[in-house]
């Protein structure tokens, strides 16, 4: 497979994973694009690692992988495709890489609240200063926290969708309606405004609608409408 269709094959599965995007990308600059695209799939990757079924020992072994090649962007040296289009933004990769271990730790149930987001904290700390770099986001240094606060509750939403009850802190888990009480607990502590960059805010907002639709159990995520996705969007990047 050449350079340019394994880099396509990391984008398209993406896209796949997010068909929204599809309506939300009309509203991304032309030029943040594939930068965008690129990010959002490398992120995936980790996702994955974090929500793996089974054996985890694969899993873990990709991590490792990924924590040198990330070192390796920062000596700016790169093998996987998404390289290519990632790597030669100045962005802290070294730190990302360090943050990884993070996605080992979150597979397991937190103990309440506050232990879910201080597990997290960290590498949404990392992506954040990352994606200052690869979106070229203006005012970089405004609402740290809060993007760091939308990327934890953006993580956790996806381990909720993945482990379903199992992802629902111990001193909640029994309760009746646990994981739709969860997904709650983390929209209400989603900041709907972090002052993220145009993709990021459009990808957040595809994040916390699925969650808002989120049903535990076969029924999943309820269906949204394609007049409903470009309101969404439309509102989304005018914010």
């Amino acid at each position: 497979m050449s350079n340019s269709a394994a880099l396509d094959s990391f984008l398209d599965k993406w896209r796949s994973r997010w068909p929204e995007w599809r309506v939300a990308e009309a509203f991304v600059p032309p030029a943040q694009r594939e930068l965008a695209v690129a990010w959002f799939a490398l992120l995936q990757e980790f996702e994955d690692a974090m929500n793996i079924a089974g054996d985890p020992t694969p899993a873990d072994a990709k991590l490792g992988w990924w924590g040198e090649e990330l070192r390796d962007w920062s000596r700016r040296r790169s093998r996987h495709p998404l390289g290519r289009v990632l790597e030669p933004r100045h962005a802290p990769w070294f730190e990302l890489a360090e943050g990884l271990p993070a996605l080992v730790r979150l597979r397991e149930r937190p103990h309440d609240m506050m232990s879910a987001f201080a597990a997290v904290q960290p590498l949404a700390e990392a992506m954040v200063a990352v994606e200052d770099g690869v979106l070229d986001r203006a005012g970089k240094s405004e609402s740290p926290v809060l993007r760091a606060q939308a990327i934890a509750c953006q993580l956790l939403a996806s381990r909720l969708f993945a482990a379903g009850d199992g992802a629902v802190p111990q001193e909640a888990a029994e309760r009746p309606g646990a994981g739709q009480a969860w997904a709650q607990v983390l929209l209400a502590q989603w900041p709907p405004h972090a002052g993220e960059a145009t993709p990021r805010r459009l990808w957040a907002a595809l994040a916390r609608s699925r969650l808002q639709r989120f049903e535990p159990g076969a029924q999943g995520v309820r269906p949204l409408s394609n007049l409903r996705l470009l309101w969404l969007a439309w509102r989304t990047a005018r914010a």
